[in-house]
């Protein structure tokens, strides 16, 4: 196993430097980068976007007039003062010196600081990091929580009148958008319209800090339960149905007729026999799924409650292409990515040792 998991650790090196180039690659080619942004704020146009789209003629001819300048926006400003723009953002340099120098920092773990906000890139993610692991982790747990013992059931049942509108529930609520619930949830239960009886926006209130311990982890999922509901409702049916076929699949097996026939009780048969088969995916597949969580509804559903989380501060590091924040966050979370498939692998050891990598050929 020692040397299974050597060769996974050594492949993250050549998998994240591919990464790292392909997406450096194509912010090359995307406009709008963080000087033509700065220099469109200086000469008060507000975006850069608004001016390569032509949003009036004022504007749309100062862009044609500054083509030559290399930055839209440009016009007017000394070409000393973007000369000294460029050498501070380091645009002064070819584009491969630029990635070389960026992964050599990456690698001693120096990301950066922010371009607009004047803070480090690590202070930045460590100040939003709670809420989006708040978020991926309870949402997660949650989902397990409903679905494994829901999965069962309909695989001990299944066929039955609960296993149909059981299964027509869960593909309801499968089509249903995260963010469409989000906005029934607060509609319903913050105060839109019906009830307000769960905060509108943030992870905690403003009086947490006078709180008792109690009183603090009330509050904190007081203010989560909304944001988790919209979160899980996607994967809680995925779960369900995968901990439902896996279930099927083993309790037709050759050994589950035999402990029948030995006279032993169903929960017996489903508990200690059949679950740690039946498990094996549904169980190892929990730090994905986590993963996922994590990464995947966290923007809309950040910005619908008002939580500042790492969704919000991705989306607003491109749209203000602030690349510290954005090539930092992607090392530090394509890392994560690819250590979390080893730790799949791990669980899966753990739940069967039976499993063997070893015996693979890679």
């Amino acid at each position: 196993m020692g040397a299974y998991i050597l060769r996974r650790l050594l492949l993250v090196i050549p998998t994240l430097f591919g990464i790292m180039l392909i997406n450096f690659v194509l912010t090359q080619f995307v406009p709008g980068g963080p000087i033509e942004q700065l220099l469109a704020r200086i000469e008060g146009s507000g975006d850069v976007f608004e001016t390569i789209s032509g949003g009036s003629g004022d504007v749309t001819t100062q862009a044609l007039d500054s083509v030559d300048s290399g930055y839209i926006g440009a016009r007017g400003l000394p070409k000393e003062f973007i000369e000294d723009l460029e050498r501070q953002f380091g645009f002064d340099k070819p584009a491969w010196q630029r990635f070389l120098q960026m992964i050599w920092d990456y690698l001693h773990f120096d990301f950066g600081e922010s371009y607009f906000r004047s803070i480090s890139v690590v202070d930045l993610v460590l100040e939003k990091l709670p809420v989006s692991i708040s978020l991926g982790l309870w949402s997660t747990v949650l989902a397990y929580m409903i679905s494994i013992p829901l999965g069962i059931r309909k695989a001990v049942r299944d066929g039955s009148t609960f296993d149909t509108w059981t299964s027509a529930v869960l593909v309801a609520a499968y089509a249903i958008p995260g963010f469409l619930f989000a906005i029934l949830l607060l509609v319903l239960f913050a105060g839109g319209t019906y009830f307000q009886w769960f905060p509108l926006r943030g992870l905690t209130s403003d009086n947490w800090e006078q709180l008792s311990l109690f009183g603090k982890v009330v509050d904190y999922f007081w203010h989560l339960i909304l944001p988790m509901l919209a979160l899980m409702i996607s994967a809680f049916t995925f779960s369900t149905l995968l901990t439902k076929n896996s279930f099927l699949d083993e309790i037709k097996k050759q050994y589950v007729i035999t402990a029948k026939a030995k006279g032993l009780s169903e929960g017996r048969i489903l508990y200690g026999h059949v679950f740690r088969n039946a498990m094996l995916i549904v169980i190892a597949g929990f730090p994905a799924a986590f993963i996922g969580i994590f990464f995947g509804g966290s923007l809309i559903i950040e910005t619908i409650f008002s939580l500042d989380g790492i969704g919000r501060l991705g989306f607003e590091a491109a749209v203000a292409r602030d690349y510290p924040v954005i090539f930092g966050t992607l090392f530090a979370f394509g890392l994560m990515g690819l250590v979390v498939g080893i730790l799949s692998d791990l669980m899966y050891v753990f739940v069967d040792p039976r499993i063997d990598f070893e015996a693979r050929e890679v």
